[in-house]
């Protein structure tokens, strides 16, 4: 019995710790480990709605469905498509969305360091084609974008963020299994271990 006081004891005291950290220091920290990522992820899942019938939602060790997209000129793009068979990190992400903006230099620095037979990136802009190209002005990335609707089906969803929050990331194996899900902008120098499949 005086065991169990002292495990509660502990366990009360680690958890004070964390909501103290939390309050104090913001949840940067916390949220961006791999833990953090999950428990997140998982809280977001538990207060998601429902997706509309037929739409699946992918997780973690699920394989990635193929998505009917646009590239920036309007036309059909299937994906993964030719991005299938590679590693592939695939980032979701707007114009209007400022951490997406904040982190577009990270993800063109880490897709430039790949080279031919590195991971992929494939950024997908819930957006105007308008609103991309013109962002894209701006801030040029040289990894492909595509395109689609925002809504209750759109990739993100489709992807595993069913709460559409934005920027929304996912690691995907070769072999078109998600490895990891990440909610939230990476920092310089992040995406280098968080890509590690």
């Amino acid at each position: 019995m005086k065991h169990g006081r002292v495990l509660l004891v502990a366990l009360a005291a680690g958890t004070l710790g964390l909501v103290a950290s939390v309050l104090t220091t913001g949840p940067g920290p916390l949220w961006r480990t791999e833990a953090g990522q999950r428990l997140l992820g998982a809280a977001i899942d538990a207060t998601a709605p429902e997706p509309p019938p037929g739409v699946a939602v992918a997780r973690r060790g699920d394989t990635i469905p193929v998505l009917q997209l646009q590239d920036l000129d309007g036309r059909p793009a299937e994906f993964p498509g030719e991005h299938a068979g590679r590693p592939l990190l695939v980032n979701l992400w707007a114009s209007w969305c400022g951490p997406c903006i904040e982190e577009m230099p990270e993800l063109q620095r880490f897709a430039e360091a790949q080279g031919s037979d590195g991971v992929q990136v494939v950024g997908i802009a819930l957006d105007e084609a308008v609103a991309v190209r013109d962002f894209l002005r701006r801030v040029p990335v040289d990894y492909p974008i595509l395109l689609d609707a925002p809504g209750p089906a759109d990739a993100g969803v489709r992807l595993g963020n069913p709460r559409g929050v934005l920027p929304y990331s996912i690691l995907v194996a070769a072999d078109g299994r998600v490895l990891k899900q990440r909610i939230g902008p990476f920092s310089a120098g992040e995406i280098d271990d968080w890509a590690r499949p």
